[in-house]
């Protein structure tokens, strides 16, 4: 049965800049991928019914694997809704992931949520990946630099 992955953080940046951080290629690369790995983005159209293609290198095998899906829902600084389906056919099945921001006095509440994990990721792998993923993306929104 496939797993659904719940994640909650607050992230001291402002929400608008936190959806950027999903949707630019250059900002994906650096933080999606978890420590590890690099990733290449193939393709990102970034509107509803729009597509997205990366993959993803293990740095020490050299070896990869490659997903893409749509976006369903896009609402700037707010929410994005979109579909993963790794190329790889022993991880069947589509994902859905959705990310929800909210202003709070110190930054922007992140809820993310991920159904359709396939049954061959362990959860707790899945959790782990995702963990290393937002301690990257803090990384990236939360310097305000103004130059």
């Amino acid at each position: 049965m496939p797993n659904t992955i719940r994640l909650h953080r607050v992230i001291a940046a402002k929400p608008e800049k936190l959806y950027r951080a999903f949707l630019e290629p250059d900002a994906i690369a650096s933080w999606l991928p978890p420590f590890g790995f690099t990733c290449t983005v193939h393709e990102l159209d970034a509107k509803v019914g729009g597509n997205h293609r990366m993959s993803f290198r293990n740095f020490t095998t050299g070896k990869s694997h490659s997903f893409g899906g749509s976006y369903l829902e896009l609402v700037p600084g707010e929410r994005l809704v979109y579909t993963d389906k790794f190329d790889d056919p022993h991880l069947p099945g589509e994902m859905k992931v959705t990310v929800s921001l909210k202003a709070v006095s110190v930054g922007t509440e992140v809820n993310i949520e991920q159904q359709g994990v396939p049954d061959v990721i362990p959860a707790e792998a899945c959790y782990l990946g995702w963990q290393e993923s937002l301690r990257k993306l803090s990384r990236l929104v939360e310097p305000e630099i103004n130059q």
